[in-house]
């Protein structure tokens, strides 16, 4: 009975120690923190500020300090809901805005405002209205740049103290009443009308254009290809001419070569004076029968002629 109670004290002091044990490992795990890339804590020892921790491997000591904030410094960006504004000729609009911003200083963030969005979110309400009450409505709709860079200048100096600093200032959406909608969209149909009107105007001077100048290439082909048949013909019927020129050329040149070989073949037969006589006649003969009106007869053969007429005078007498 004794042993049995010595055994169970022994068990209890085992589980006890090994509870604390657990227990010291779970606090000294606690007092290890690393923080993450792009980010900072704000650690406080007994409600005060200690300091801040960067990248990196941190011990804190148990109970007495604490991380007070996580504070995020990666570039942010709000997108704050539509704000009614009041344009300077009285016209109230409702306009949306984008803001990015960074955590410069995170020991200001955490303490240079409560609720840093939200006042971020108020001061951009409040500039943006101080900005656009300056403003006409026309002014509005055609400055958004000018709006963008007044309202960033504007919020980085109001948030400095904050520890934050505002990278840019963007119009989301600018929302004019109903009416005012309605006579916007029929100016804009009106003006892509005109533009419309304008193109098509600029299509038919174009379609003229075009016809005009394929007429006027038309012509000049035509009158290219005119003028090349008419030098094509040209020089067929010169090339005609020439061959026909030739052609003739060489049928006097024939003849006359005949002419030349008759002529060679007479004197190298030596012919008598009778043959001559004879080729004499011939020759006579051919040049009656032609057109001429008036024939010169050598005295030869006139002689011969003469010859001939007597004697059929005197067959006849007979």
């Amino acid at each position: 009975m004794g042993d049995s109670g010595a055994g169970f004290e022994i068990s209890a002091g085992l589980v006890i120690g090994i509870v604390l044990v657990v227990i010291i490992l779970i606090i000294l795990a606690s007092c290890i923190n690393i923080v993450p890339q792009a980010h900072a804590y704000i650690i406080e020892r007994l409600g005060g500020y200690l300091g801040t921790w960067s990248v990196g491997i941190h011990f804190k000591l148990p109970i007495l300090d604490r991380v007070a904030r996580k504070v995020n410094l990666k570039e942010q960006v709000m997108d704050f809901a539509p704000q009614p504004v009041i344009t300077k000729d009285n016209v109230t609009m409702q306009i949306d805005t984008v803001v990015f911003f960074q955590i410069t200083d995170p020991k200001l963030f955490t303490y240079g405002v409560e609720n840093p969005i939200m006042a971020i979110e108020n001061l951009t309400a409040t500039t943006l209205r101080n900005i656009i009450g300056d403003l006409e409505l026309d002014q509005t709709l055609t400055s958004r740049e000018t709006i963008n860079t007044h309202m960033r200048s504007s919020l980085d100096i109001a948030t400095d103290p904050w520890g934050i600093k505002v990278n840019r200032v963007e119009l989301k959406n600018i929302i004019p009443p109903r009416e005012i909608q309605d006579s916007m969209e029929k100016q804009m149909k009106a003006e892509r009308e005109r533009r419309e009107s304008i193109l098509r105007a600029e299509g038919e001077k174009k379609s003229t254009v075009l016809v005009a100048e394929g007429k006027k290439e038309s012509a000049i082909l035509e009158a290219e290809a005119e003028k090349e048949a008419a030098i094509l013909r040209a020089e067929a019927k010169r090339e005609a001419m020439i061959r026909e020129a030739e052609g003739r050329a060489q049928a006097i040149e024939t003849v006359q070569k005949a002419t030349a070989e008759g002529i060679r073949y007479l004197n190298e037969a030596s012919p008598s004076q009778g043959v001559l006589t004879i080729k004499s006649l011939e020759a006579f003969e051919k040049a009656a029968d032609g057109k001429a009106t008036k024939i010169i007869i050598p005295s030869e053969i006139q002689g011969v002629a003469g010859l001939a007429r007597s004697l059929v005078e005197s067959v006849k007498e007979s």
